[in-house]
């Protein structure tokens, strides 16, 4: 008869799964609480320290780390391998499930060091590597998913899986060294920044049809994470530009939403209603929202989907979308709809540049207007919360960046220029006459002061921007002679 060996932290679906092994011949032979579950439920189940005749040691930190383990799962099956294993007592084992113990959930939830070092697996790791190693006998189960997917490939006799669990079983345990490697490491800059990442499924292509794209996750919340709720596949275009459109909804207030095109927001408004709020970052620049990603902060109404079906959008994202509503975004088959969750406030972004990657930070950094410095022009306390808007709005454009506001929606977004006043020159001309009075926002210094010469023509009432040019005294006179409030907010959002 075959031998399972069943040693796991997580027992979720253990008993099923066990029984499904009895059903087909196998022997259980347990690890100690992995065996008292099984007795418990009315399995027969044989514990490894009777098996090994050496009993569990140091609190359990040794138990299935004994050569009548680790032989029987390592025997090839030949005459001579027989020999040894009669000659020590062991017998062959024919399939290993183990799960780990929960190091990276231990360390997410702050524990202490005591604690996380306890949680660090020795025996498991060893089991699935020796099982995956002779994985052309053995069967390895290294996660509690796989339960079924085995006890189906047992009954077929599937060596394909067999060999698909051997390779999940070595990068379930490469994840999780490289994230305990990570933690002892310590520091801002761990070693392997994608240690918990996993392949998730391919995409529909990359920039260009003739590319291919695929998307990984690392457990965390986020657009990678997001809900498919309907439509097609997504591309590697649409992913980003989700993205990039749910971190700048996150960064505006409730009720808010954006438009984005090429991972810029073309328009956006916060104006405490969400379908006002849809709509006037629409309006703020029609041309460029058609074909363009949409994420809204709330709830997609059925009011919200009419208005959605109505004109063309590659990607809806939002917090949540009611029953309802998902039967008017349905009559758009293709369009691609996606629920999310916020994002996630840790870890590091990644680049890939040629010989490696690049990595930073993200860009968390949202300036406090009780912290702002007038530097030039008279005060215009009364726009701060344009410039505040506006100012987290360019945060998410690319760079050079320059964004017109006023009444909490966008008028005017130059992004992505060699040039800060080509930026300036983009984002007014698109404001047109609504630019006087209205709020301006860079997302970097005034090298310069035409900027803000340019910005007086065209009304501009106040402007926010960092400061700490070597020629700042140009802009802050500029800002004197133009009648506008120059704000240096000592806050840089550089988006390349």
């Amino acid at each position: 008869m075959p031998t399972a060996l069943l040693s796991v932290y997580d027992k979720s679906g253990l008993v099923e799964f066990a029984a499904g092994l009895r059903e087909r011949g196998f022997t259980l032979l347990a690890s100690g609480k992995t065996a008292k579950a099984l007795r418990d439920a009315g399995l027969a189940v044989e514990e490894v320290a009777d098996y090994t005749r050496s009993p569990e040691v140091l609190g359990g930190r040794v138990k299935t780390l004994h050569p009548a383990v680790h032989g029987g799962i390592l025997s090839r099956g030949s005459d001579a391998d027989a020999q040894d294993l009669l000659r020590i007592g062991a017998r062959q084992i024919d399939l290993v499930a183990v799960t780990l113990y929960p190091f990276v959930e231990t360390v997410r939830r702050g524990a202490g060091r005591a604690e996380a070092i306890e949680e660090i697996d020795i025996g498991g790791v060893a089991l699935l590597r020796a099982a995956a190693k002779n994985h052309d006998r053995v069967w390895v189960v290294p996660e509690t998913r796989w339960y079924q997917e085995v006890l189906e490939g047992l009954d077929r006799e599937d060596a394909a899986l067999r060999q698909r669990l051997a390779a999940e079983a070595f990068a379930h345990t490469a994840r999780y060294d490289m994230a305990i490697a990570n933690y002892l490491f310590g520091g801002e800059w761990p070693p392997f920044p994608m240690a918990e990442a996993r392949f998730a499924g391919a995409l529909r292509y990359g920039e260009n049809p003739h590319q291919s794209a695929a998307v990984y996750r690392d457990g965390t919340r986020g657009v990678a994470a997001a809900e498919p709720l309907q439509g097609k596949e997504l591309s590697y275009n649409n992913l980003l530009d989700a993205d990039a459109a749910w971190r700048c909804c996150l960064d505006l207030r409730p009720a808010a939403a954006c438009v984005i095109k090429h991972q810029t927001p073309s328009g956006a408004a916060e104006l405490g209603d969400l379908l006002s709020s849809l709509k006037a970052a629409v309006a703020a620049d029609e041309e460029a929202a058609f074909g363009g990603v949409v994420a809204l902060r709330g709830v997609v109404t059925p009011e919200i989907a009419e208005y959605l079906v109505g004109r063309f959008f590659e990607v809806v994202i939002a917090q949540d979308i009611e029953p309802a509503a998902r039967e008017i975004l349905a009559r758009k088959p293709n369009l691609r709809v996606l629920a999310a969750d916020s994002l996630p406030r840790e870890g590091i972004e990644l680049r890939a540049i040629g010989g490696g990657y690049a990595a930073q930070t993200p860009d968390r950094a949202t300036p406090d207007t009780a912290q702002w410095r007038l530097a030039g022009g008279p005060s215009q306390e009364g726009l701060l919360e344009d410039l505040d808007f506006a100012y987290r709005i360019v945060k998410h454009a690319r760079s050079n960046a320059i964004v017109v506001a006023r009444g909490g929606v966008t008028l005017g977004i130059g992004a992505g220029q060699v040039s800060r006043i080509r930026a300036a020159s983009e984002a007014l001309a698109q404001a047109g006459d609504k630019a006087k009075g209205a709020a301006l926002a860079s997302d970097a210094f005034f090298p310069f002061g035409d900027v803000v010469e340019l910005a007086a023509k065209a009304g501009i009432a106040a402007i926010a921007e960092p400061g700490g040019s070597m020629r700042d005294e140009l802009s802050i006179e500029a800002a004197r002679h133009g009648d506008i409030a120059l704000y240096f907010t000592g806050v840089r959002h550089f988006r390349h």
